[in-house]
């Protein structure tokens, strides 16, 4: 069993506090993992000036190269893993059963970071819209003859992350090339992959004083927020209303994504039901990119039903099983909490749940301590029913009637969606609408991203900040 420490700019510190990483289903203990506290982050951040210097001492380019041959390292080597070392294959079987997501998921979700590891030159160069990288290092340049100066707005990035997704950590690869350092606050059943990433990087050339992970609890994670200058942070609906309007925190939390239908094309919903099945289940449904709702002004009933034919079939495997559909709840009691809300929900009228009809009712299948929610589909008569606006970590949607000329203004906030329309003036009005984040014109299903765009905010406008600049020797 590995003994994971606490990493203080690199350098390992054997806590007296240690928390045990166990087997979901089990209990059994996988790892044992030493407990930071708010203190001793409040302490090491006095050092994080010299992260970002220890990095500006490297060349982008370089530590472009570097991250390549750390994504290689992560995805085939045997990597040091606190007082031990671990193979891509070990390393898999260790996420899977802490997090409960199927070992094919893992390996999927590895075969991301190692990609956004390999094209982080194409990457960068898309999120800087094609800036001179060098004018990130130097803080100033020209651009077309014009003096341009980008600002860092902090040393270190600090992270308080989630144990649901390994596939988050992508949003935080591109930070040390950007000559950023970063602050790593594990999720308490995911500590594998900051931890194999951290190595991999060390060993591919990143100094080692680049780098911090503070595995622990709740006061752990305040700390990370509140020292450092610039953090991002993943939770539910209330952490992100917790932080809205925070210019120092970049709350992710729920994505709310969709698929709309449009009234040119609704008839034709039956070609299809593959991209919106692909969109709610993939993943096991776990992204913020997964589909939560699907719109249309009319066939809803028969849409929905059709959806839930297909995630009725779909029951819990093995997590070694290569087609295990579903990941596990490894909380106790979550599982159950989750489904009583959703059925709390559906004693209000105009909602119903074709999966549970279906399957003849039941929504939760234990799995020792965890325990699997059944995909789910409901069908809503209009944006009214309280279910209509829910989204949960496992494959669920709702169908939800609603007139076109209403569904922008009544969907509310959607990080992904997906618009199957050939109508230049519904497609317009999305484009301008402002609380859709990303949107796929046509049938894209909300799973399926473009590494080479921003995935939620663009990291390089929240770490760095555009400003006037010029130089004796430019004329005015």
């Amino acid at each position: 069993m590995l003994s994971l420490p606490v990493l203080r700019w690199g350098r390992p510190y054997e806590s007296l506090d240690v928390d045990e990483v166990v087997h979901f289903a089990t209990g059994e203990p996988i790892a044992r993992v030493g407990r930071a506290n708010g203190g001793l982050i409040h302490r090491d951040m006095r050092k994080a000036q010299r992260a970002r210097g220890a990095l500006t001492a490297i060349p982008i380019d370089a530590l472009i190269e570097i991250a390549a041959r750390a994504g290689e390292l992560y995805t085939d080597g045997t990597v040091e893993m606190g007082d031990g070392s671990q193979t891509p294959a070990e390393f898999v079987r260790a996420q899977s059963a802490s997090t409960g997501l199927p070992e094919h998921m893992c390996r999927a979700n590895m075969k991301k970071n190692a990609f956004v590891l390999a094209e982080m030159r194409n990457i960068l160069t898309s999120l800087t819209r094609g800036l001179d990288l060098e004018v990130l290092t130097r803080g100033h340049g020209q651009e077309r003859g014009v003096p341009i100066s980008f600002q860092v707005q902090s040393p270190v990035l600090g992270l308080v992350l989630p144990s649901n997704s390994p596939g988050v950590h992508t949003l935080w690869l591109p930070i040390i090339p950007m000559q950023i350092g970063l602050v790593l606050k594990p999720g308490p059943q995911e500590p594998w992959t900051p931890f194999r990433m951290a190595n991999a990087l060390f060993a591919a050339g990143v100094p080692r004083e680049a780098i911090s992970i503070y595995p622990g609890e709740g006061d752990v994670g305040a700390a990370v927020l509140d020292s450092c200058t610039r953090s991002l942070i993943f939770g539910g609906q209330p952490t992100v209303d917790r932080y809205r309007g925070n210019p120092r925190v970049q709350a992710h939390g729920p994505g709310f994504s969709k698929i709309v239908l449009g009234d040119d094309e609704v008839d034709n919903w039956e070609r299809h039901l593959d991209l919106m099945v692909e969109s709610v289940a993939l993943n096991s449904g776990r992204g913020c990119i997964n589909a939560s709702g699907i719109w249309a002004s009319r066939h809803t009933e028969a849409i929905a039903r059709a959806v839930a034919e297909r995630l009725a079939a779909i029951t819990p495997k093995p997590p070694d099983d290569p087609e295990a559909p579903l990941a596990a709840f490894t909380v106790p009691g979550m599982a159950d909490a989750i489904s009583q809300s959703i059925d709390a929900d559906l004693a209000a009228p105009g909602s119903r749940d074709l999966t549970a009809e279906l399957r003849g009712g039941g929504r939760v299948a234990e799995a020792g301590r965890g325990a699997y929610l059944l995909p789910t589909a409901v069908h809503c008569d209009s944006p009214d029913a309280p279910i209509a606006s829910k989204e949960y970590m496992f494959p669920f949607v709702t169908v939800v009637r609603c007139p076109e000329s209403e569904m922008i203004r009544r969907m509310g906030p959607t990080l992904v969606c997906t618009a199957i329309t050939s109508n230049a003036e519904l497609q317009r009005k999305l484009i301008d609408a402002v609380h859709i984040d990303r949107l796929n014109l046509g049938p894209v299903p909300t799973t399926r991203l473009n590494w080479m765009q921003p995935h939620e905010g663009n990291i390089v406008d929240f770490l760095f900040r555009a400003r006037a600049f010029q130089t004796a020797d430019i004329a005015v």
